[in-house]
């Protein structure tokens, strides 16, 4: 391939070639000269033009195939325009002589198709140039028409497209006979030359006035002509021409110098929908043919005309545009409606013609309003609507309204549907009257009319959910109220039916109790049936109706009335088959009737019972439904005998009944009608074979029966497009009614599959059939084998035994009903029965794989292959693909080639390579050889799909075909025609399969590889060629597939280009942007694909794209303003489609994730651009004042104040849908930031690195437009964008609320938008805003006073009061709050509440509690309250006036709280009427609802209970406010009756136990989604609890509950990773343990006071362990413990694990350094664990004290890492605080334990000496002062005789003694600080040893200092701490050693002092020295003066350097005297700390 790639044709390359890879290496150079010749110098390809020309010339000759022959005309143009023009009229001639041949041979045929298709390209892109050429060139083309044949007449059509645009007005002289020839064209027999016909005269009209002015009426007449048998294609084409000639007809401003010649008149806009109109109700059928056919009375216009004129309205009305159609809407819509009114009666005069033109009208108004007008205009259309439906209403004659009003309603439904809560205002607008015209039409005479009014209650009611109970309300009072009027009782209960099928939709739910008035008033209706016989059919409808409906509800309402359904349903049928036939003999055909209406209405209701309450069916329940379904099933075989006697008044009920029952048994299992499931299937047989059916319902049966991919290639109609809607109907064939509401009204209720449109049930007779093949599976397959035979028999006569059409609908329901069987089978693994069934079953599909209905030859194929699934023999599969091979060989008719070629494909496809490759081999074989058959396409399409199934399923076996297969593949690519797209699509699929098996291989670098891969790319480059949408549909998802193998060889910027072109090509038009959903679908799979590896790329293709591109490609420019995601955002608000808008919104959601930091701004602005296009007026101003309070801060407003400039507004009043999204987007963006730089929450930071670099760009800078967004969707009037703007206000609160302004210190940047907030908020408080919003606002509310922004509490007061307000409104409990939703959602709202209450009270407190400890210093608080920064107990005070409601009202919940956290079989103990706050009813919702906030009311009242030190009674204990008084007392008592009185003690325990009950419960279960916060809020909780004595004394006296807690912590600590619970859990244990010591102390007082007489032996012995020592697991604290804490060091320190390190002893290892929570967690655990000797028995004692120890020196011997400067980390720091704990404890001393833990402290103390001495010497890296402290703390916290041992001693005395001669300063300053402790231990049997061995060495190094003079500070700080040292000595010494080491010490520290002279220029060190030594002289002079007198006087010099010294000192001694303290400071400073710390 790669020598294709050059300017001239490598004709040597080429000649070497097969004729597959000639073909193949013509198209890759071709494709690779456009690219070349764009790139070339002008005169380069001058130079070799000639050469060129001729090349490209030639290959005319070499019959190319269609791609080839575009990209060589391509080509040829492209070079002319670039090159010299003068050859180009040789070419132009060679090209007619061409045509002008005579030769009409098929080989000879490409050759002409090529020539024609140049000309075209050359005349589009010479355009001008060639004027002169273009008649006689025309002339030819023209007349080569009359003789092409299709392929030639489509390619002529294409190619004077291609001319009429080159040469514009110039061509005005053919212009009439293009016309001709076209028009010809248009109603051709082949579609593609129709389609291309179309696209001709669309360009043709570009200049041809006359088209739309004088021919007008022709053209349109012409066009409906071309709509008749025409396909999807033709007509999405041709009602482009239509609609865009009659839009143009309409706007035109006629040329003046056309205006003069010719007098044209305007059309008007009557006149255009008139014309419209007429193909609408008449077809292409001219006036007097249509007179005729009336006297004949035959059919009305066929269906596919009416549907492409339906499409041609929408083309029309959108060609106009959004404000055409907002100005002219009256008229338009009158005009719509009239179409199915009855001064048409041709349009309406049966029933099906009437569903299928309303189907119609529907379509055009919900594509036209709901695609091309905003929401406002929306609105104004609504209004209009309302007003129609008025005066509808008004027109006396029924007959005449009944369609337009259905088509109104409907409309009006969907148009409130989809403006959701934005269309609030309307409702509420009285003039309007909108709910009234709707409530007054459900009285209309006609059903339809009340189904749609009932439907368009619905959707009201989705779209306003607090419309729900009220338009509830009136539905069943005026159902109650006209129970005698048959059309009120229907309509109303249909209404009602609706409106429940509603609240599934609504998550806030209606009332309970709404479902026993509906249930009451279903059994009277039902009751009083039987009253009136002209009611008696309505009531028993209506009342089986509503109990369907109220089904829906859920288990948790129809519970409650289970028991009264059932009696009914027992009711409605005979006991016995004997009353049954009383029931026969005595009827009527009027009470069969009702008795019917009545039973299907039962088995309906049972249906949706078992649908919707699955959880009900229990066994019991099961039984009791049971014992009506044989009776039921008994009359259903009476029925045919019932009708014979009645006639067919009955005939449709009967129908009706049957399907009821059959449904019904599909959803129950098979095992509850055992007993009649013979009878049931002979029913079913007798169904499926019926004689009066006629119609052929193989559209609906089959689908489901064949496989979604096989649907594809039979028919474009199955396929889903956006015109599915009117499209079904040509799909179901002219007799069949499309589906409407009609036909089972009972579906009113149900969910609709397909989104918000109207359920659209089919007929009875033919849902029955579906029903009947759908449940004939399950029974078959149940029966027994001996009785399938006799039916299987039975329905293949019937085949045999009937003719002609009949006979096909028959073999139609067999096949799918033996179909279904099979299916069945195979999926539940059964099997088939005798060898005879296998017989019959194959004589059965063979017979119907030959069925001339493709649909029954797809369905065939798939039984064929579910056969030999179920047999699963593969003797049997083996003939049976030889069977289809042989047929394949020898027949040659296209049915049967492409019956078998699928069914091979099938076997495949469930059998995976059908087991031998032999048969593999033979299937490619012969699937090849049809895929080459071209005289066929439909063969090819089939046999190259079943291909496509076995290259699926072969997987790797493949390989060896995968060659071969792909050069099949591009030859036809190569050669098929285009106008075969079916065929193109399934190589297409081919293509795809065989990306797949080869995969990642595609990566590699071989030759055959490579060979391989450029082979797929240019299959997809073919397919993306071509004009159908599907194939490039397919070509998309083929390099979707090969980016996902192979991504370094897919072209990304051409394939971005690609798919954008697609997608905004034309979305300017917005139901014609690629009017190919699937085109779409799969341009958005494969964006979205692109995005998620590499969206920076996409994005920067996109745009480079939209910057090249000429103006004609993109009108949609927008791509240049708002890059690729913002013509994203437009499509998604454009696009209706939830399969592509969800993909729309995974690939923005992709492109934010991976590049919002980096376009920061271009997100925000987008987001800015959605939220704000939609702002009312209202919402500006606002924001604009709000603006004018800040100050001017920039001009932000702008935004928002310039939006009359429509130009720089890409979004033009977008949905609300789109804008939650951008709000969503927004919360996304300001978490990315939060994971990128800090700078994005700091403005200085930000601002100084923006003034650095412009480019930069931090979210802090746009705060402001975060907040104006935040309040632009938290003050809409959609709901769902008040709770996505409180969000976005909410993260905006919580990320920025710390982030300081340093223009102000000490504020914060939020503080200035306090304003906005309070304005978001407060509309979200008033009374008829939704509980959920205001749940929401409430966490807004507490998280904005908890965030501290504003500390002045005025200020505070605002947002205060809201919650001041909602907490007024909640005290009455569950009873006082609306009546518009579910109990739970007033349970939501009191939480939401009393749960922001708890958080402000928990930040209040914390508030305080910081604020105290700093105040103990001052003792002046009214100067901190001045000061103004008091305003944390101003916090404090603002809660306290409402915590005595608080507190009870929290302690409520709790408890409601604990009730429903029970175990269901505690469930008959819980109080029948609910909690405080939940009924009893909603208790299930209301779970959720305390889950979401118990933890925080929990820490709350924890916190208030701590801060009443739960022994003040709370003095509103009596006086409550509460309606209903809810005091903590009443557990499970009801009321607190005053007979119960309990004192204060019981009420605080009952709270103690309340809350650690639920804490525990909670904590030992964490569920999977308990949140951080709810752990953290708990573990909080239980720390607050055990602040305060009472309840410490509780958990200390009950040891079990002490144990429990510990456990429970211990699983929370093993199963939460995050440190801040850990470290939260270690507290609560170290409060247990203080607890456990208190207890134990308090019981050793009391027992000393009461034994005081007593002998001291006789104490017992308290704390753990007893007399024993003993400590049992599971039952002893301390054990509890020491798990726990055990668990925490070894996760932290694995070494200490013995088993792990796998040694016992302690090896010296490398210490390490712990992350920071590491550290923390580590010191807790040391902190618990140096307090638990205290809980112990002496003896116990003993027994943990080696634990404890291994675990303490372990710590310190791990983590003893070398700091900088000394320091100790903070983990060694804890273990050595622990160890002094440990060994200062008074158990050492206690008599019974003393010898015990002197021992183990002595092995200890040898452990940490032994750490010194690692047995190799490696690891030397121990921090030396980390041990020496250690020894040190031993020496000093122990008794003398731990370590006076000699041998101890002597070791300790070698480490000082080392440590000193370490050459590192600061171990040599803290060495001397833990000697200077020891030297002045008082006892001198520990200190003097120390004294004797160590003080000459400190002498000698003080000495060399002496010598040395210090040279920095280092050593001058050892030279300070030596002489402190010294100076301890001499105080310590005997009084007779004393002179001599004053002796010592004088000389030093005179040698130090300076004179007057030398102390101006000497150094500070020696400064400092000086005075240090003088400072110390003073103070030993006087206190040992005689020595020091006698040592001055036999010392000379010594005496006169002193003298020196103090003159010298005299005049600065005050300067002096300060800084010499100064200089003291830092020696004595550390080893204070030190001592404070561990000594």
């Amino acid at each position: 391939m790669e020598l294709a790639h050059s300017l001239l044709l490598n004709e040597e390359a080429y000649n070497q070639l097969g004729e597959v890879q000639k073909a193949e290496f013509i198209f890759e150079w071709l494709r690779y000269l456009e690219k070349l010749l764009l790139a070339t110098s002008r005169n380069d390809v001058r130079e070799k033009q000639k050469t060129l020309v001729e090349q490209l010339l030639s290959l005319l000759n070499n019959s190319p195939g269609p791609p080839t022959r575009k990209l060589l005309a391509k080509n040829l143009a492209i070079l002319y325009s670039i090159g010299d023009t003068f050859s180009v009229y040789e070419a132009i001639d060679k090209c007619n002589d061409l045509i002008r041949s005579k030769d009409d041979s098929p080989s000879y045929l490409p050759t002409k198709l090529a020539a024609v298709v140049c000309l075209g390209s050359l005349y589009k892109k010479l355009g001008r140039i060639l004027g002169n050429t273009f008649t006689d060139t025309v002339g030819n083309i023209l007349k080569a028409v009359k003789s092409a044949e299709s392929q030639g007449r489509y390619e002529i059509m294409l190619s004077l497209q291609n001319i009429l645009n080159g040469l514009g007005a110039a061509a005005a002289p053919c212009h009439r006979d293009v016309y001709k020839a076209a028009r010809s064209c248009l109603t051709d027999r082949s579609m593609a030359v129709r389609c291309a016909a179309a696209k001709c005269l669309l360009e043709l009209q570009n200049e041809a006035i006359f088209m739309w002015s004088t021919d007008l009426d022709s053209v349109a007449t012409l066009c409906f002509k071309s709509f008749e048998g025409s396909n999807y294609d033709v007509r999405i084409s041709v009602s482009k021409l239509l609609g865009t000639i009659l839009a143009k007809a309409i706007t035109s401003k006629h040329p003046g110098t056309a205006a003069s010649r010719q007098s044209i008149r305007r059309v008007s806009l009557e006149e255009v929908l008139e014309l419209l109109g007429t193909g609408f109700l008449r077809g292409s059928s001219g006036f007097l043919r249509a007179s005729g056919d009336m006297l004949k009375g035959t059919s009305s216009v066929s269906r596919d005309v009416r549907v492409g004129v339906t499409q041609a309205y929408v083309v029309f009305v959108s060609t106009l545009g959004g404000a055409w159609l907002e100005k002219n809407f009256a008229a338009f819509l009158s005009h719509i409606l009239s179409l199915v009114s009855q001064s048409h009666p041709k349009a309406t005069q049966t029933q099906i013609d009437a569903i299928c033109c309303r189907r119609c009208v529907s379509f055009i108004l919900r594509t036209t309003i709901g695609g091309l007008l905003g929401e406002k205009a929306q609105l104004a259309v609504v209004k209009d609507i309302c007003q129609a439906i008025w005066k509808l209403k008004k027109v006396m004659d029924v007959a005449a309204s009944q369609h337009m009003l259905v088509c109104a309603l409907q409309e009006l439904g969907n148009l409130i549907h989809n403006l959701g809560t934005t269309a609030a205002p309307l409702l509420q607008d009285s003039s309007t009257g909108l709910l009234d015209s709707i409530l007054s039409v459900t009285l209309h005479p006609s059903i339809s009319v009340r189904l749609a009014a009932a439907w368009c209650l619905h959707c009201i009611a989705v779209a306003l959910p607090s419309y729900l109970t009220p338009l509830l309300d009136r539905c069943l009072e005026r159902l109650t109220g006209h129970k005698s009027s048959p059309e009120a009782v229907t309509g109303f209960s249909f209404a009602v039916a609706a409106l429940l099928g509603a609240v599934k939709h609504c998550p806030l739910g209606i009332p309970h109790g709404k479902g026993k008035i509906i249930m009451t008033l279903a059994e009277d209706l039902l009751c009083s049936a039987a009253q009136n016989s002209r009611l008696s059919a309505q009531r028993t409808q209506a009342g089986w109706l509503l109990i369907a409906a109220l089904m829906t509800l859920g288990p948790a309402v129809v519970s409650h009335h289970l028991a009264r359904v059932l009696l009914l349903w027992k009711c409605v049928f005979p006991a016995s088959p004997k009353d049954l036939e009383t029931e026969k003999s005595r009827g009527d055909s009027f009470t069969w009737q009702v008795t019917l209406e009545g039973r299907a209405g039962a088995l309906c209701a049972i249906k949706s019972f078992v649908s919707h309450c699955g959880d009900l069916l229990t066994e019991e329940v099961i039984q009791r439904l049971l014992p009506p379904l044989p009776c039921a099933v008994d009359l259903l075989t009476q029925l045919s005998s019932i009708l014979k006697m009645y006639g067919s008044p009955l005939k449709t009920p009967s129908v009706v009944y049957r399907q009821r029952l059959y449904e019904l048994l599909i959803l129950l299992p098979p095992e509850t009608y055992e007993g009649n499931l013979c009878a049931i299937l002979k029913e079913l047989a007798a169904d499926l074979t019926a004689p009066d059916i006629q119609v052929s319902a193989s559209t609906f049966l089959l689908p489901p029966l064949c496989h979604q991919d096989d649907l594809l290639i039979l028919s474009p109609l199955l396929q889903e497009t956006d015109h599915r809607f009117i499209e079904e109907q040509l799909l179901l064939g002219n007799g069949v009614a499309c589906g409407s509401l009609e036909y089972d009204p009972y579906l009113i209720y149900e969910k609709d599959v397909e989104g918000d449109s109207v359920p659209k049930p089919l007929p009875p007779a033919l849902s029955v059939i579906s029903s009947a093949a759908k449940l004939f599976g399950v029974v078959c397959a149940h029966v027994g084998e001996t009785q399938r035979l006799p039916i299987l028999e039975q329905l293949l006569d019937s085949i045999k035994h009937t003719k002609g059409a009949r006979q096909q609908v028959v073999q139609l329901h067999v096949v799918s009903s033996v179909s279904s069987f099979l299916k069945y089978v195979a999926l539940s693994k059964g099997c088939l029965g005798p060898e005879e069934l296998k017989r019959f079953a194959l004589t059965l599909v063979t017979g119907a794989l030959e069925s001339t209905n493709p649909l029954l030859r797809c369905a065939a194929a798939e039984a064929w292959a579910r056969l030999a699934q179920v047999l699963d023999d593969g003797a049997f599969t083996a003939g049976l693909a030889q069977v289809s091979f042989d047929k394949l060989k020898s027949a040659r008719d296209v049915v049967t080639r492409t019956g078998h070629s699928l069914a091979l494909g099938s076997l495949h496809r469930y059998l995976g390579g059908i087991s031998s490759s032999q048969h593999l081999n033979s299937c490619i074989g012969i699937l090849y050889t049809l895929a080459q058959d071209s005289t066929s396409p439909d063969v090819q399409t089939w046999a190259l799909h079943s291909l496509s199934l076995i290259i699926d399923s072969a997987g790797p076996l493949y390989y060896v075909h995968v060659e071969p297969t792909l050069s099949l593949i591009i030859m036809l690519l190569l050669n098929v025609p285009p106008t075969h797209a079916e065929v193109h699509q399934s190589l297409g699929r081919c293509l795809n399969a065989l990306i797949t098996t080869l995969g990642p291989e595609l990566q590699g670098n071989s030759t055959s590889i490579s060979t391989l891969r450029a082979s797929c790319l240019l299959g997809c480059t073919v397919m993306q060629d071509n004009p159908d949408c599907l194939v490039q549909a397919q070509a998309i998802s083929c390099l979707q597939q090969l980016h996902m193998f192979a991504p370094r060889h897919v072209n990304l910027s051409s394939l971005v280009s690609c798919l954008c072109e697609i997608l905004l090509d034309n979305s300017v038009l917005v139901n014609l942007y690629s009017p190919y959903l699937l085109l779409r679908r799969a341009v958005l799979a494969c964006l979205r694909q692109l995005v998620q590896r590499e969206a920076a790329e996409v994005s920067e293709h996109a745009v480079m794209l939209a910057k090249d591109s000429r103006e004609e490609l993109t009108p949609d420019a927008n791509i240049r303003e708002v890059g690729l995601e913002g013509a994203l955002l437009i499509l998604l608000d454009k696009e209706t489609d939830e399969r592509l808008c969800h993909d729309i919104k995974e690939t923005l959601n992709y492109m934010l994730t991976s590049m919002a930091v980096e376009k920061l701004s271009l997100w925000l602005k987008l987001c800015k651009d959605v939220l704000a296009a939609s702002a009312d007026c209202t919402a500006i101003t606002c924001v604009d004042t709000m603006q004018e309070e800040e100050g001017d801060k920039g001009d932000d407003a702008s935004v928002l104040t310039t939006r009359h400039d429509e130009k720089s507004h890409p979004f033009t009043n977008p949905r609300w849908a789109t804008r939650v999204f951008a709000a969503e987007c927004v919360c996304r963006i300001i978490n990315q930031c939060e994971n990128a730089t800090s700078a994005h929450f700091d403005i200085a930071l930000a601002q100084e690195m923006k003034k650095k670099d412009s480019r930069n760009d931090f979210l802090v800078l746009h705060l402001a437009d975060l907040i104006r967004m935040a309040f632009m969707a938290a003050t809409d009037h959609s709901d769902q964008l008040r709770l996505s703007g409180l969000e976005m206000l909410l993260v905006v609160i919580r990320r920025f609320a710390t982030v300081p302004e340093p223009e102000f210190p000490g504020h914060v940047i939020l503080e200035q938008y306090q304003a906005n907030v309070g304005a978001a908020l407060r509309p979200a408080f008033t009374s008829e805003t939704p509980p959920d919003v205001t749940a929401k606002a409430c966490q807004v509310c507490s998280a904005w006073i908890a965030s501290g922004v504003v500390s002045d509490l005025n200020d505070l007061r605002r947002v205060h009061q809201l919650l001041v307000s909602s907490l007024t409104k909640i005290q009455a409990g569950k009873e006082a709050l609306s009546h518009l939703y579910n109990e739970s959602a007033s349970t939501m709202e009191i939480l939401a509440v009393l749960k922001a209450w708890a958080e402000v009270y928990i930040i209040a407190v914390q508030r305080h509690k910081n604020h105290r400890q700093p105040l103990k210093t001052t003792s002046c608080l009214e100067d901190s309250i001045r000061n103004g920064s008091c305003s944390s107990d101003g916090l404090l005070d603002l809660v306290y006036a409402d915590l005595g409601t608080l507190s009870r009202l929290w302690l409520a919940a709790l408890q409601d709280f604990a009730l429903l956290t029970l175990p269901s079989e505690f469930a008959s103990q819980l109080p029948a009427e609910g909690g405080a706050f939940y009924t009893a009813e909603t208790s299930e919702n209301a779970k959720l609802q305390y889950y979401n906030s118990w933890a925080l009311i929990l820490h709350a009242t924890a916190l208030w209970l701590t801060s009443t030190g739960f022994v003040v009674a709370d003095p509103d204990e009596g006086a409550s406010d509460l309606s209903r008084p809810v005091t903590p007392t009443s557990m499970c008592q009801g009321s607190s009756s005053g007979a119960t009185i309990k004192s204060p003690e019981d009420v605080y325990t009952d709270r103690f136990h309340l809350i650690l009950g639920i804490s525990v419960e909670f904590l030992c279960s964490l569920r999977s989604d308990a949140t951080m916060e709810s752990i953290t809020a708990c573990l909080h909780a239980l720390q607050a609890l055990l602040d305060v004595p009472w309840p410490r004394s509780k958990i200390g006296s009950d040891q079990d509950l002490g144990i429990e807690l510990l456990n429970v912590l211990h699983r929370v600590i093993l199963t939460r990773e995050s440190p801040s619970i850990q470290l939260a859990s270690l507290e609560v244990v170290r409060q247990i343990i203080c607890a456990a010591q208190e207890h134990v102390k308090e019981k050793r007082r009391s027992a000393e006071v009461d034994d005081g007489a007593a002998e001291k032996e006789t104490l017992p012995e308290f704390g753990e362990g007893k007399d024993t020592g003993g400590l049992v697991p599971g039952k002893s604290l301390v054990f509890a413990t020491l798990e726990l804490c055990v668990c925490i060091l070894v996760r932290q320190l694995p070494e200490l694990n013995p088993k792990l390190t796998g040694s016992p002893g302690v090896k010296a290892r490398k210490p390490q350094m712990l992350s920071e929570d590491g550290s923390r967690l580590v010191s807790a655990a040391l902190v618990i664990l140096s307090e638990l000797p205290a809980v112990c028995s002496p003896e116990g004692s003993i027994s943990i004290l080696p634990t404890i120890l291994y675990l303490t020196i372990g710590v310190l011997r791990e983590t003893a890492v070398k700091l900088p400067g000394g320091q100790l980390s903070s983990t060694v720091a804890a273990s050595l605080q622990a160890l002094k704990g440990i060994l200062s404890s008074p158990m050492a001393r206690a008599e019974k334990s003393h010898t015990a833990w002197t021992d183990l402290l002595r092995s200890a103390l040898t452990t940490v000496l032994d750490c010194w001495d690692p047995v190799d010497e490696t690891h030397q890296e121990l921090d030396e002062v980390s041990l020496l402290t250690a020894i040190t703390v031993f020496i000093l916290s122990t008794s003398p005789e731990v370590t006076t041992i000699p041998c101890l001693q002597k070791r300790c005395i070698d480490k000082f003694k080392a440590t000193l001669e370490i050459k590192d300063p600061m171990v040599q300053i803290k060495t001397y600080q833990l000697l200077h402790s020891i030297f002045q231990y008082p006892n001198p049997a520990v200190s003097y040893p120390y004294i004797y061995s160590l003080a000459s060495c400190i002498m000698e190094k003080l000495q060399e200092i002496d010598k040395r003079k210090p040279e920095n500070t280092a050593e001058l700080q050892i030279f300070q701490e030596g002489i402190k040292v010294l100076e301890t000595l001499v105080t310590v010494a005997e009084e007779h050693h004393r002179s001599q080491l004053v002796a010592c010490l004088l000389p030093i520290l005179i040698s130090f002092l300076l004179d007057e002279n030398a102390l101006g220029s000497a150094t500070s060190i020696m400064r400092n020295l000086h005075d240090f030594a003088l400072q110390n002289l003073m103070q030993i002079g006087p206190q040992y003066s005689s020595v020091f007198k006698s040592l001055v006087a036999s010392s000379p010099a010594l005496k006169a350097r002193l003298e020196a010294a103090i003159k010298g000192n005299q005049e600065s001694v005050k300067v002096k005297i300060p800084t010499s303290k100064y200089t003291k400071s830092p020696g004595k400073n550390s080893s204070i700390q030190l001592k404070t710390n561990f000594l």
